[in-house]
């Protein structure tokens, strides 16, 4: 049974801040020394933060994040069709510091200590916690393509992190030829933000479609398949007349013949030796969790941190929680939607272990919404939990995806998508 999606998204936010109401002025039995220290302030760090305040006002709880500004990732892809600045992806910690009563400090984490519980900064401080939340988000695989690497943001960036690469993926598209070809290279599952370069690609094509009807936006992907597949092509079709000689975007797998080399010129070649050519290339690189992660020794060898899934703890380090897109939640993608339900989870699991209980099994919520044109978008939402046996699985005749192709439904589509960013914004900083 496929929910109305504006009903999804009023629900997924009410059913946790009504039940953080009753607790954020309560009075706890008992009192709490505890310190929790969250590194990383995206959409799971600064979730976390948030909802541990709420929960039990008397935890010390400190943000270490190393930019004063974040600049969010979701609607990110809507700066490059021209829908959205760089400037309205930002985000600061006054309201976590001021209405929260959140300690923010500005600085890189650079070393856990993990017997001594203790997290040193890049500027010489240490933080001592009781309990560390771990939200580094993801870092680029480099080594696995010839001439590629992080040193090359200006020449082919990847923009998989907003800001200064979003603006120049814009600049470059703005300043292509009129017939340009652009060339996104999709990654490898598991990634932050699956149907992204999908969204990506659409709003190149309505870029172009305006602006350069002669241009074409080709997907090189890493993947047999990819997140929203029927939407997105129906979409296409609608829109761009995809599967016709005259489409705007063009799809093609290559999980078999890999991409193995980029040259400065923006050609690529795979490892059965075919050479494609681009104006503005877009190479996504596989993914693995952020280096703090890693260099603390929190991941596997896929390259992720596994975790339990009731309480977030590290399967390999106690005391030490992990959220977000570092974080093996099988089944669960790698969204700022599940990031925020994580973190809660989280939150509350962390105040259970504090009190000495035993932390309940949780519910994650998903939805994702992808615009397909300035008017048009599509989604998908889910709800999980964990079976019997502690693995997470759907709950059956929860969430939905679109099944209406009517101008007016897929309209309607992309004024929840801007609602959507709203709420979860200010759901996590606010």
């Amino acid at each position: 049974m496929a929910i109305d999606r504006r009903q999804f998204v009023r629900l997924a936010y009410a059913a946790p801040l009504l039940s953080l109401a009753g607790c954020a002025n309560r009075t706890v039995s008992k009192p709490y020394s505890a310190h929790v220290v969250v590194i990383g302030g995206g959409f799971a760090g600064a979730t976390a933060a948030k909802t541990l305040r709420l929960l039990a006002p008397d935890i010390k709880v400190t943000l270490v994040e190393q930019n004063p500004v974040y600049m969010t990732c979701p609607t990110s892809n809507w700066v490059l069709a021209g829908l959205k600045s760089n400037g309205d992806l930002r985000v600061d910690y006054q309201a976590l510091m001021k209405k929260h009563q959140i300690e923010v400090v500005i600085d890189q984490a650079v070393a856990i200590d993990n017997d001594r519980k203790q997290v040193s900064l890049r500027q010489g401080g240490r933080l001592h916690y009781d309990r560390l939340i771990l939200a580094p988000g993801n870092d680029f695989i480099w080594d696995e393509v010839e001439g590629m690497d992080a040193s090359k943001p200006d020449l082919i960036p990847h923009a998989w992190k907003a800001g200064r690469q979003t603006e120049t993926l814009r600049r470059q598209l703005m300043s292509m030829p009129e017939n340009g070809r652009v060339i996104i290279v999709a990654p490898q599952n598991p990634f932050r933000c699956p149907p992204g370069p999908y969204e990506r690609a659409s709003l190149m094509a309505y870029y172009c479609q305006r602006y350069k009807p002669k241009a074409k936006i080709v997907i090189l992907d890493h993947k047999r398949g990819f997140s929203k597949q029927s939407l997105f092509m129906q979409g296409w079709r609608r829109l761009y007349g995809y599967g016709t000689d005259r489409s705007m975007i063009e799809w093609i797998s290559i999980a078999d013949n890999p991409v193995v080399s980029i040259s400065d010129k923006r050609q690529l070649e795979t490892d059965f030796g075919d050479r494609f050519n681009a104006d503005v290339l877009n190479f996504i690189p596989r993914q693995k969790a952020g280096s703090l992660a890693q260099q603390t020794g929190l991941t596997d060898v896929s390259g992720w941190c596994p975790v339990d899934p009731v309480s977030s703890e590290s399967r390999l380090m106690a005391d030490i929680h992990v959220i977000g897109d570092a974080a093996i939640f099988k089944g669960i993608p790698k969204s700022a939607f599940a990031a925020n339900s994580e973190a809660k989870a989280c939150a509350f699991a962390i105040v259970a272990l504090l009190n000495g209980d035993r932390p309940t099994d949780p519910l994650w919520m998903n939805t994702c919404y992808s615009l397909l044109s300035s008017d048009q978008a599509i989604s998908v939402s889910m709800v999980y939990k964990l079976n019997a046996e502690k693995q997470i699985i759907k709950v059956k005749a929860a969430g939905g995806i679109s099944t209406k192709t009517d101008k007016a439904s897929l309209k309607q589509e992309s004024l929840y998508a801007r609602n959507w960013y709203q709420s979860i914004t200010h759901d996590s900083f606010l």
